[in-house]
């Protein structure tokens, strides 16, 4: 049943990110004074580094405890128009397969068709479609996220952690993503309603320019 989380969150994840992009193009979007407390991002192609990104999930675990688990690969691409944000587009793909709770014969029951069944759902994608900024570094991000076969509207809570060079002076931008979805509304439906159907997801991650 844990897989259910997994399934659900790994959506997320990768939904998490695309909001990442699009809160960074919202925030390059907005007046001198309000960009001023964010560090610029210029415009261009980026893509994710895989090495520092996580995509975690969260369940009520029959009312007992909260079980966490998460995706362990993953992959997105973002297209950032500084100056005109609705222009923006993150795109997300989740290996399903790659579920880990450190519990072999749980993640197993997860694989499988009692949840999300990666036999035949071997992938989750997220694709963004519209980003309302909130804060001079905060966004919800909206985007159609494809899960168990089942594609549906679902929104993030982005924030815009910086950007600048890491220690190998390469460019970077960090964002962090918060948001709940609904399992049942991807047919993801067992022990209902006994183990929680809202699964909470907390995703982080740094982009690099592509070339």
């Amino acid at each position: 049943m844990r897989r259910t989380h997994l399934a659900l969150i790994l959506a997320s994840s990768v939904l998490g990110i695309t909001a990442a992009g699009q809160a960074v193009n919202a925030s390059a979007a907005q007046p001198a004074a309000a960009q001023a407390a964010a560090p610029a991002v210029a415009s261009g192609d980026y893509r994710l580094d895989k090495s520092h990104a996580k995509i975690v999930w969260g369940i009520s675990h029959f009312g007992f405890s909260t079980y966490y688990g998460e995706f362990t690969r993953f992959d997105a691409q973002l297209k950032l128009d500084a100056a005109n944000p609705a222009a923006s587009r993150l795109e997300a793909t989740i290996d399903a397969t790659s579920l880990s709770t450190n519990d072999a014969k749980l993640d197993a029951h997860l694989n499988s068709a009692d949840f999300f069944d990666t036999a035949k759902f071997p992938q989750a994608r997220f694709v963004s479609t519209a980003v309302h900024r909130t804060g001079a570094k905060s966004a919800h991000v909206l985007g159609n996220l494809t899960l168990h076969g089942v594609t549906k509207p679902v929104e993030l809570a982005v924030t815009f952690n910086g950007a600048g060079q890491n220690v190998a002076k390469v460019p970077v931008a960090g964002f962090s993503a918060e948001g709940t979805i609904k399992r049942s509304d991807f047919g993801i439906n067992a022990y209902l309603p006994a183990l929680g159907d809202e699964v909470a997801l907390k995703i982080s991650g740094e982009f690099n320019p592509a070339n």
